[in-house]
């Protein structure tokens, strides 16, 4: 059985999910540019994001697999001090999020959060592990002392499934889950650009979300249906956006990334921004770490997937690289692994995907 299922299946899985994020990122990549010839835009922020994903999963694969308690332990500090030394990440309107701070803030102590848990999963000393435990539990207080509700409820949502992640055998339902979550969320936020909600749901969503981010919605939802197909070129929302004109100081951005990408590169940006969420998920899913840390990760990645639904958080080259690195360590397969004996492990395993 563990020659079965041992290095050569671990092996073709990795494989298998390496060359999916190549396709994905490629495509997100390559579609910008097309846009962007169509459209005369400028596709240099969709670039970096891509880049910086890309920089940060090779980092977090690499390190992950060398010193696989370390590197989430450097991780979840580096997030943390990034949170604490530039609260608002760059120059420009900060636009509160729902119950929050900063976007990009709640999403690098999302992050930072779940990279201490996996650190605490893949320690084995009990006393290591209790350390890098109230490590992650100190970065949620840390969230409700900068004032961010939003990164304080979301850290404490990865903290609450990590622990219950300890207790599950099987990682399916629970990814399944995360996925629905953020689906819903999304829809949310595409209602209320097209105004079918509810008046008393509308109003109540709009008083937390306030009315200039929900007029830049109702732009970003013009514009893409005047051109479902190709949108109207990446970078270009803040040149055609009345309401982002109307801004003290205009970023250009509608905060909220399938809007922003349906806006400036039409459906096929937004189909392929689900499959880099979906492949992500997958990959989480299929990787040999143990469950706690596939969940772990999967929760900390989607709870900033929720952020970048009503914000620009992924407009933040640090955020970028975070969830890549996040990812990266999660899925990779530490080289001590290989030096001890193989044995089946249905509590490590979960109900990963036979090959």
């Amino acid at each position: 059985m563990a020659s079965a299922t041992g290095p050569d299946a671990d092996s073709e899985r990795r494989n298998v999910s390496d060359a999916a994020g190549i396709v994905v990122l490629g495509s997100c990549a390559a579609w910008s540019l097309i846009t962007a010839a169509l459209h005369d835009g400028r596709p240099e922020g969709v670039l970096l994001a891509v880049l910086a994903v890309a920089a940060g999963y090779a980092s977090g694969r690499i390190s992950g697999a060398l010193v696989p308690v370390a590197a989430p332990c450097v991780g979840a500090l580096a997030g943390l001090g990034l949170a604490l030394a530039e609260p608002h990440l760059a120059p420009g309107p900060q636009f509160v999020v729902p119950l929050g701070h900063s976007g990009a803030t709640a999403a690098l102590l999302t992050v930072a959060a779940g990279s201490a848990c996996c650190a605490a999963w893949a320690a084995t000393a009990p006393a290591l592990r209790l350390a890098l435990g109230l490590l992650a539990a100190g970065i949620t207080v840390t969230a409700a002392v900068l004032g961010s509700s939003t990164g304080f409820l979301l850290c404490t949502v990865v903290l609450l499934c990590s622990l219950a992640a300890g207790r599950l055998r099987h990682r399916g339902p629970g990814i399944a889950g995360l996925g629905l979550a953020t689906v819903l969320v999304t829809g949310v936020s595409w209602a209320l650009a097209g105004n079918v909600l509810p008046d008393g749901l509308t109003a109540s969503l709009e008083g937390q979300l306030t009315p200039h981010r929900i007029q830049l919605w109702h732009d970003a939802l013009h514009m893409a249906h005047q051109d479902s197909s190709t949108g109207v070129g990446p970078g270009r929302f803040g040149e055609l956006s009345s309401a982002a004109a109307e801004a003290l100081l205009p970023d250009g951005k509608p905060h909220s990334a399938p809007l922003q990408l349906a806006a400036e590169q039409g459906i096929v940006g937004v189909l392929l921004l689900a499959a880099a969420y979906g492949w992500i998920l997958h990959a989480l899913w299929r990787t040999t770490r143990s469950t706690p840390i596939a969940l772990t990760a999967a929760a900390a990645l989607t709870g900033l997937a929720l952020v970048a639904s009503v914000g620009n958080a992924l407009s933040f080259t640090s955020v970028s690289v975070g969830a890549g690195f996040l990812a990266g360590l999660a899925t990779a397969h530490p080289i001590a692994e290989d030096a001890s004996p193989s044995r089946p492990d249905a509590h490590a395993r979960g109900d990963r995907l036979a090959p």
